[in-house]
């Protein structure tokens, strides 16, 4: 088991743009967080980044805001694009599922245009909605293989 925490929560209403923070998200079972443009019936439906990675390119000099790489959720300590998928991540009531570690960069993707790479398709996570609930900044962030949930 892991513990972490969300640290920003962003959203978009159109693909391919730089996500704006908001305070809280409502996810929705099967959908991502209601507003979002990335939600729906995929295995996609909602993307995480540690704080960590995104520092990593603030090292080579670029401004970078959470939600810049288009991650819904933002957390505080993790490599957590080292979890397998099948993960379970509990937030609150909420319970999410890992379905993808990384991913192939576009190049109309709003972070790709301003600095030429990105860390997402790298150290970006996908999950999708396992049961809803509503998330807030500062909720703890649970990751759990499944037969720990059961021990």
């Amino acid at each position: 088991m892991f513990k972490s925490y969300i640290i920003s929560i962003n959203i978009s209403e159109k693909k391919g743009e730089t996500k704006k923070p908001v305070d809280k998200a409502i996810l929705k079972e099967n959908w991502g967080i209601i507003g979002d443009a990335h939600a729906g019936n995929w295995h996609r439906q909602i993307s995480m980044l540690s704080a960590e990675s995104i520092e990593k390119m603030r090292k080579y000099g670029y401004e970078i805001n959470y939600g810049d790489f288009a991650e819904n959720i933002t957390i505080k300590n993790g490599e957590i694009h080292k979890f397998p998928i099948g993960t379970k991540v509990k937030i609150g009531n909420a319970l999410l599922e890992i379905t993808q570690i990384g991913k192939k960069c576009h190049l109309s993707c709003a972070i790709s245009k301003k600095i030429g790479k990105c860390i997402m398709p790298i150290e970006g996570i996908f999950l999708k909605v396992i049961k809803g609930g509503e998330i807030k900044i500062n909720d703890e962030v649970i990751f759990y293989l499944e037969e720990e949930q059961s021990a």
